[in-house]
C-alpha cells in the first residue's frame, strides 16, 4: 500500500492512494504506528483477498519535504 504524507503546522497526515485510508499524528514516529494500525483496521473487516490485497501489505511512504528559501 503506498501513503502520501503531508505536514500541517501541528500535525502529520497520511493518505493512502488507493484505499479509503487516512491516518494523522503530531510526530512521524507517531504516524507510522497510526498507519500500521490503519490499514488492519480497514482489512479487519474486507477479506484482503477481495481487496486485491495480500494479508499483511507491505507499506510505501512517500513523503515531499516544502523547500524553503534561502
Amino acid at each position: 500500500m503506498q501513503f502520501s504524507i503531508s505536514k500541517s503546522d501541528d500535525y502529520y497526515v497520511a493518505e493512502a492512494v488507493d484505499f479509503p485510508i487516512v491516518t494523522q499524528a503530531k510526530t512521524f514516529e507517531e504516524l507510522i504506528s497510526n498507519i500500521k494500525e490503519a490499514v488492519e483496521v480497514y482489512l479487519y473487516d474486507d477479506s484482503a483477498e477481495e481487496l486485491g490485497v495480500v494479508k499483511d501489505p507491505s507499506l510505501f511512504i512517500n513523503f515531499e519535504i516544502p523547500a524553503y528559501a534561502q
